[in-house]
């Protein structure tokens, strides 16, 4: 494996295109699974010639089997579908020591300019410029044809996610999403872990903070906009209507204040803030409002109970919560077990 800052497929698709006709390639998709599995229908790896891969299909138990598997998109020139069954102690993926017990169908095809690279270069057109769109895979042993739609028609027959027949043909249906967007307007020391673990997830991030010996580059390194306006001129800043999700953190009740207005006005499906009830009161009367007169629900205190009080347990506190809200998530335990013990002191 390769070193790659996340799995999501804009990161994916950033490798790849610019080594687009350098190397030979595959595109390697879940396309179904059954019992448990690492990872869903839908997820997605690319392989080079090089023998190198980027993103993951499974814990990286398949992995190398996977690669091997490649070898024959590029001699046929055609896709390839692999099956992986956990249940079944004759499979292969007995052999290799894999205990998920479920099994995974993978789509192997090779990605080259004869079949338009599978669509990939309209694909990547539409993340980068923070669209969705809808991303079919044909789904069988035969020359590679895939498509990328830019707006759902309102009458499709297909279900995401899983194999459709459409015109007497295997087609995989996902959902493709640009990468979350994070604003956080704060630039203090609490927000260096906050920027750093989204990253990881592979989100992107404005910072945006108009003091000076605040947002300093050389903390932030992870962050892909600093912003120094003045919050009094952001009204109309472009970042705001892509954003996801909002966090206040500027340790100063005018300005979180002023950064809540904007939250207001921004394309965020979350926004959260910061500190006490009683001093988001504070905040609320800065600016001469109740909260029942936000058109966006606020998240106050943010985060998640999970204890801890350094700052990248708090950072991962906020983060949890957004991430349960954008994804439409309970935040629940999945473990049916007692909680676990609390960790000695």
């Amino acid at each position: 494996m390769s070193a790659v800052k996340n799995n999501h497929l804009t990161s994916l698709l950033n490798i790849w295109f610019p080594q687009k006709d350098e190397l030979d390639w595959v595109l390697a998709t879940i396309i179904e699974t059954d019992g448990s599995s690492y990872r869903k229908p839908g997820a997605i790896m690319f392989i080079n010639s090089l023998g190198q891969y980027y993103g993951l299909l499974s814990g990286g138990c398949l992995e190398a089997d996977i690669m091997r598997q490649a070898r024959k998109c590029w001699d046929s020139g055609k896709s390839h579908i692999i099956q992986y069954d956990m249940r079944d102690e004759d499979d292969i993926a007995w052999k290799l020591g894999i205990g998920c017990g479920g099994m995974v169908r993978i789509l192997l095809q090779p990605v080259t300019a004869q079949n338009h690279y599978l669509e990939l270069t309209a694909l990547k057109t539409q993340l980068d410029t923070n669209q969705r769109c809808i991303y079919m895979l044909l789904a069988e042993q035969a020359e590679a044809k895939n498509q990328c739609i830019a707006q759902v028609p309102e009458d499709k027959s297909w279900t995401l996610n899983r194999l459709n027949q459409i015109n007497n043909e295997n087609w995989f249906v996902s959902e493709q999403l640009p990468v979350v967007r994070l604003a956080i307007f704060g630039g203090g020391i609490d927000a260096i872990p906050l920027a750093n673990i989204a990253k990881q997830l592979g989100w992107h991030i404005t910072l945006f903070d108009e003091r000076l010996g605040y947002a300093k580059e050389a903390f932030f390194a992870s962050v892909d906009d600093i912003v120094r306006d003045k919050l009094d001129d952001l009204h109309n800043h472009p970042a705001l209507a892509q954003v996801s999700a909002v966090v206040l953190m500027n340790h100063n009740v005018t300005m979180d204040a002023k950064s809540l207005l904007l939250s207001q006005c921004s394309g965020a499906k979350y926004v959260g803030m910061l500190g006490p009830r009683h001093r988001t009161e504070r905040v609320f009367k800065d600016v001469n409002i109740v909260e029942s007169q936000l058109t966006k629900p606020l998240h106050n205190p943010i985060g998640f109970d999970l204890g801890g009080e350094l700052p990248e347990s708090i950072a991962l506190s906020m983060l949890s919560e957004i991430h349960a809200v954008l994804y439409g998530a309970s935040g629940r335990t999945l473990t049916r077990t007692r909680p676990a013990a609390k960790l000695a002191g």
